[in-house]
């Protein structure tokens, strides 16, 4: 009885030290970053890059094996793997975003995200990279009566919490019910509940019209121009570094390589 006691405890004792070892990495790497001021440093140190996401095609969504693909989702590896670390991701909520970042639980806001002056106060922001608009979008067969600003401002609107759309339908004053994903915004308006939906342009060119999930749907107008760019914690120097990394990418042809691939290479701002 005393060797099984005894055999209990010294498994007790390794489950307590394995836990601990665990945990370590992480908080080994929280005093360097402390020590050096680097968050370059600290995401070095725990060997993850890790990337706050919402399924939002054809910038970071699941392919038909669950693994996170996209232009965002492709360059977010390739930068990781510059750097010397795997680029790990987390879906978020995107009304939180600066709340993930600033606890930790991800180290950057890589998603589609548009330079508004809200983000670029609350995060350190890399330059542009990307240019965008939010659209309207309806039932294919009623476009023709919304042309313009003044038509849409008596719809309902779906659009993602914090997002730049929910910015302009704002700006405009349409009533809308905020969800928590462009893609959820989307569901409403083909399931009836909301008469239209705001989202990014690339995201309404890749998922809706013909040949898509949503071929009933179509986009009109532009609500306004807007750059997308990657957000990490303020003053983290990951951003400087990715910003010379997009400078490289740029020039070598794999940023535009990757563009391509997910059809969105129109949109890239020349470096």
């Amino acid at each position: 009885m005393k060797r099984k006691v005894l055999s209990v405890l010294l498994c007790a004792g390794l489950a307590v030290s394995m836990l601990a070892g665990c945990g370590s990495d992480s908080s080994n790497a929280n005093k360097k970053a402390e020590s050096t001021g680097s968050d370059l440093e600290y995401v070095k140190d725990k060997g993850t890059l890790v990337v706050g996401v919402t399924d939002f095609e054809p910038m970071d969504y699941k392919d038909d094996n669950g693994e996170w693909v996209g232009f965002d989702a492709d360059m977010a590896k390739a930068f990781a793997e510059s750097i010397g670390v795997e680029a790990e991701f987390v879906e978020i909520d995107w009304d939180n975003k600066e709340l993930e970042l600033d606890g930790k639980s991800i180290d950057c806001v890589w998603n589609g995200m548009t330079l508004i002056d809200e983000v670029k106060s609350s995060m350190e922001c890399t330059d542009a990279y990307m240019n965008n608009a939010q659209v309207v979008v309806v039932p294919a067969d009623k476009a023709d009566k919304y042309q313009d600003e003044e038509s849409v401002k008596d719809l309902t609107f779906a659009v993602e919490a914090g997002s730049a759309g929910e910015d302009q339908v704002e700006r405009i004053g349409a009533q809308y019910t905020a969800v928590s994903s462009q893609a959820d915004a989307l569901m409403e308006v083909a399931s009836g509940n909301s008469d239209a939906a705001a989202i990014d342009a690339l995201m309404a060119a890749a998922m809706i019209g013909e040949g898509t999930g949503y071929a009933d749907l179509t986009y009109t107008i532009s609500l306004n121009n807007e750059e997308y760019g990657v957000g990490f914690r303020k003053g983290s120097d990951l951003a400087a570094a990715l910003n010379d990394y997009f400078k490289k990418s740029m020039e070598d042809g794999s940023m535009k390589k990757c563009a391509e691939t997910y059809k969105v290479q129109a949109a890239l701002i020349e470096k």
